[in-house]
């Protein structure tokens, strides 16, 4: 059982949640659904560990903000997965999220897949969670989680669908996040931009090709890995590797 709590200030917003969740395949039970940041707070306040898994907030909302309500559940329960709902997509308002260790960033209207992959990813966290109390983290700690989550989001993503023509925005809009805080905190985190790690993968790819479907031709490959003029893709292979695909496919014969 996922146990969530919504808070946004557009009722419609609530219960269209509460109705998204409620046709999932996935155990989801909503214990509360409120208004304003002060109202969760209150009942977020006499929760323990075990009786939340998932805090679902707006950022603009009367009498407490997102921001504030993430501070004070930060101070009481650390650990806990919280995702910011927000039709804001700037750079700054994702970025003050994820330093406050939000798990993710969902942009209204949001998209029932994503909602899904969220719900998916804190369920398998919680079983994974031991039952035995742990240590707490820092919020310093949290905000790295939540930061950590959004780049192996992304590498998940390029991972499965490096054969297709490549776009950022495309990318940020299936991660909920702005273009510009993507490519920041991803060559942050791994130190390598975006295309360069989609490059790295397409060229290995490419390489099991060649060795594996020996019969394939320079072009049929190209397309496979994501590359539709088969001249560009020569060279890049040559560029990153020191050899043609002829040749290296006649190297490792």
């Amino acid at each position: 059982m996922i146990r969530v709590m919504i808070a946004d200030d557009e009722e419609v917003i609530r219960r269209g949640l509460e109705k998204i969740t409620s046709r999932m395949d996935l155990e989801v039970k909503v214990i509360g659904s409120y208004g304003n940041g002060l109202e969760a707070w209150n009942h977020l306040r006499e929760l323990g560990r075990d009786d939340i898994d998932l805090l679902i907030t707006d950022i603009k909302m009367p009498r407490m903000d997102g921001f504030k309500l993430i501070e004070e559940v930060r101070g009481h329960l650390k650990h806990l997965p919280i995702a910011v709902l927000s039709g804001f997509s700037e750079f700054e308002y994702a970025r003050r999220a994820m330093r406050h260790g939000v798990l993710d960033y969902l942009l209204k209207p949001i998209e029932k897949a994503q909602l899904y992959d969220l719900l998916k990813s804190v369920e398998e966290n919680k079983k994974l969670r031991p039952a035995a109390a742990e240590p707490e983290e820092t919020p310093h700690q949290a905000a790295e989680g939540g930061e950590h989550y959004v780049v192996e989001q992304t590498k998940s993503i390029l991972e499965k669908e490096y054969g297709q023509n490549f776009e950022l925005e495309r990318l940020a809009e299936t991660v909920g996040m702005n273009a510009s805080y993507i490519s920041r905190l991803f060559k942050f985190k791994t130190g390598q931009t975006i295309t360069d790690y989609l490059i790295g993968i397409r060229i290995a790819k490419a390489k099991e090709l060649l060795i594996g479907q020996p019969d394939l031709k320079n072009y049929e490959i190209a397309e496979r890995v994501g590359y539709s003029d088969p001249v560009y893709f020569n060279k890049l292979f040559k560029k990153m590797c020191g050899m043609t695909p002829k040749d290296y496919k006649s190297r490792c014969r």
